[in-house]
């Protein structure tokens, strides 16, 4: 088959899906094909992925493919049928929970997760206020692209949402300084007229720059948000399922149990899958007065994927792995602040983990032009990863829970070759 030139992709991208999609890097990127930790391109050659938590068990996984296809050729069909499928899974997924949590719905995507767990926050508290972090992602539904600010300047904030800073640093004051946030955006919707519905926090903090330390840090926020009658939602879209070694969910490393749990991308190892995990007298008033249906949401087809990445990430102990390649990596990443000033501080937990690179180390100035130059050098030395955080200067390292060390020094090497020409 000859070779699709990036311009021709370009212009007919451009002309079939119109101008709102966006592409990554300077030089966008056309993969074929995936295995493992890698993606190749048209010419065979390996790219090492540092950044699809869609896929933590890798690209192409067999089991997966295998389960999809085993179940596609037998029956798919919706949640007003019976079906043990939903059953089995659902039972398996409650189980990696606080006994706390009870119910468990299913969904497509985490914007619908994220959506569907705020129309029950509001059922259950009579509440509409949200409160989440000033830079936060949450999804692109009207309901919760409103409470998304990092979508940009043309997504207009909820008159209902007060943003609150993130966690930044690493010190015995961190919950404190959350927590006073939260009471202070409790405050604000109340002198407003709006009763508190709900905190919704990413609980790695990746959009505003992934802030993980010190553990613990949540307790006092969530303690704030439910003297105020709201209820707690963990966002696990992308910390979830093992990725902060520490812990199967984000929210364990706090200590703390939340009043639901949403999930999606790295569920279904690519297949679209995504719910969210409810405390049964939190789900009451909305069971009792809406009807919930999703079409896709929970068929046959994925709920034997989801089982399938379940049993990959149990039976080959990838939240070990990933806390035990995540801390190597992050020595590693660290290590590279000795010989490049650019580098602030290496963060995060497991595989997520955030670089941060600063103009000036004293002041913490954003380096947010020379990230880009990161990123965009790393691509052409076929290694993948991003750049999140409100100032885009934090590198953002998330690979396949199947990292290994030498795929970590591999990214490093060819990472302080790109800062050694800045």
């Amino acid at each position: 088959m000859p070779e699709t030139s990036t311009a021709d992709l370009l212009a007919r991208r451009a002309r079939l899906l119109g101008p709102a999609y966006r592409l990554f890097y300077e030089e966008p990127f056309h993969p074929v094909r995936g295995e493992g930790v890698w993606l190749y391109d048209q010419k065979g050659t390996p790219w090492l992925d540092a950044y699809n938590n869609v896929v933590p068990l890798g690209h192409a996984r067999p089991e997966v493919v295998e389960a999809i296809a085993r179940q596609a050729a037998v029956l798919n069909t919706h949640t007003r049928y019976l079906h043990e499928g939903i059953l089995d899974y659902a039972e398996r997924l409650l189980a990696t929970m606080p006994p706390e949590l009870g119910h468990a719905t299913f969904t497509c995507t985490g914007s619908e997760a994220n959506d569907l767990a705020m129309r029950i926050a509001t059922a259950h508290t009579g509440g509409t206020g949200l409160i989440v972090t000033r830079f936060a992602y949450h999804g692109v539904t009207s309901a919760i692209a409103c409470a998304s600010p990092s979508l940009g300047q043309y997504v207009r904030i909820g008159d209902h949402v007060r943003l609150v800073d993130a966690p930044t640093g690493d010190d015995a004051e961190t919950g404190k300084r959350f927590a006073d946030g939260v009471r202070a955006a409790i405050t604000d919707l109340r002198a407003h007229g709006l009763q508190p519905a709900a905190l919704l926090v990413d609980t790695v903090f990746s959009s505003d720059g992934v802030f993980t330390a010190p553990a613990g840090f949540l307790r006092e926020a969530v303690e704030a948000i439910h003297a105020a009658g709201g209820v707690f939602i963990a966002d696990e879209v992308q910390p979830g399922f093992g990725r902060t070694g520490e812990a199967f969910w984000g929210f364990q490393r706090h200590g703390v149990v939340p009043d639901m749990v949403t999930m999606g991308k790295p569920m279904g190892n690519g297949h679209p899958v995504a719910g969210l995990t409810v405390r049964p007298e939190v789900m009451q008033a909305f069971g009792q007065a809406s009807r919930y249906f999703n079409t896709f949401g929970g068929n046959p087809v994925s709920m034997a994927a989801a089982s399938a990445v379940l049993d990959v990430i149990q039976q080959n102990d990838l939240q070990r792995n990933a806390l035990n390649v995540g801390n190597y990596l992050r020595e590693k990443l660290a290590a590279l602040g000795q010989r490049h000033a650019i580098v602030g501080e290496a963060r995060g937990a497991g595989l997520f983990i955030g670089l941060e690179l600063v103009a000036d180390r004293a002041t913490r100035a954003p380096a947010t032009a020379q990230a880009a130059k990161v990123v965009n050098g790393l691509r052409q030395r076929q290694v993948l990863l991003s750049a999140t955080g409100p100032d885009a200067n934090v590198l953002k390292i998330r690979p396949p829970l199947v990292f290994q060390r030498a795929h970590a020094d591999l990214l490093v090497e060819r990472l302080d070759e790109v800062l050694g020409t800045l």
